[in-house]
């Protein structure tokens, strides 16, 4: 974990739908910061508020959603007061975002290729400069026969293939900051893995400081050095990764863990569930947001916890003591 300044800093965030008669929060009061060359992940299911925490780092929420409070500062410029042209000279700059989707991401009409230069040019390369850059980058994510992909169109290439162009197409201006959004979703598991190894062996070769997004804290475990657990637009645990696998300190974590396949579970064998359902972000109840699904609730949990320290380098937002539940 790099212990350098923080080259993205999120404070108090809170996104929503602005209204007249009072504004709807669907994230609230998200803190997170993340040092150059540091890896973090988010984890929740989904709707917990990940994709637009990230979306929002970047000016690109979803027609209706706004920031509604809080600031969100990349190398110290606080981007809920850029202009739009500042905006768009940092995406992909200073900060690029793979994903799920790539087939959705890039146009079916253009060539891989020139999209990818089209985007260069868009941050100051000139025509030949730019087409070099891609050729070097295609090469940089393991695509063996460059020109066959440049020249194709996304339609003609496998899904493996158009992950790696689009992290391509993210790195070509040697961004500070990656922001990978549950890149490896729509891939069998073969390609997920070699997927998740490329982009850990460019952030190495790189230096740039990557936010995993995922549902699955089994998949970001091998890439993080900390890792924020949200659960109904909240940041509900802050830890390193050693110390959320070691001892988690909310029932959510917990349960999210106890979920996951472990060396001796048995083939085919019943895994642990989270009873009941994600509450709505928008419309959930006063107190602790996981208080409904959670087997230790009291009767204090019918108010809202904060984060609290929990430890060396851990917090979590609960009002059980540490070591009060079992996992």
């Amino acid at each position: 974990m790099s212990s350098g300044s923080p080259v993205l800093s999120i404070g108090a965030l809170e996104v929503g739908v602005r209204r007249r008669r009072g504004s709807q929060a669907i994230v609230r009061g998200v803190s997170l910061s993340v040092a150059a060359g540091e890896k973090v992940g988010i984890v929740g299911e989904s709707g917990s508020g990940k994709s637009l925490t990230m979306l929002a780092v970047l000016g690109l929420l979803p027609p209706g959603l706004d920031i509604l409070a809080g600031r969100v500062e990349f190398a110290g410029e606080d981007l809920t007061k850029a202009a739009p042209v500042r905006l768009r000279q940092i995406r992909g700059a200073g900060v690029a975002m793979v994903y799920q989707d790539p087939m959705r991401s890039l146009n079916p009409l253009l060539r891989v290729g020139y999209q990818i230069v089209e985007a260069l040019r868009a941050h100051g390369y000139d025509a030949r400069d730019a087409r070099r850059r891609t050729t070097e980058v295609l090469g940089m994510v393991g695509l063996a026969d460059v020109e066959r992909v440049s020249g194709s169109f996304p339609h003609e290439l496998s899904g493996g293939m158009l992950q790696r162009a689009m992290i391509a197409m993210a790195l070509a201006a040697s961004p500070k900051l990656l922001i990978a959004d549950e890149p490896t979703t729509a891939l069998d598991v073969t390609i997920q893995q070699q997927i998740l190894e490329l982009v850990a062996s460019l952030q190495a070769q790189t230096g740039m400081a990557v936010v995993w997004v995922s549902h699955d804290l089994g998949v970001v475990a091998q890439l993080v050095d900390r890792v924020a657990v949200m659960y109904a637009g909240r940041i509900v645990e802050l830890a390193t990764t050693r110390r959320i696998f070691q001892r988690p300190s909310h029932p959510y974590t917990a349960a999210l863990l106890g979920s996951l396949p472990r060396p001796g579970t048995q083939h085919r064998g019943t895994l642990q569930q989270i009873g009941g359902r994600p509450p709505d972000p928008a419309s959930a109840e006063q107190g602790c947001p996981f208080r409904p699904r959670c087997k230790y609730a009291t009767e204090r949990c019918a108010a809202e916890p904060v984060l609290s320290v929990r430890g060396a380098e851990q917090q979590a937002a609960c009002w059980l003591e540490p070591g009060s539940w079992s996992t």
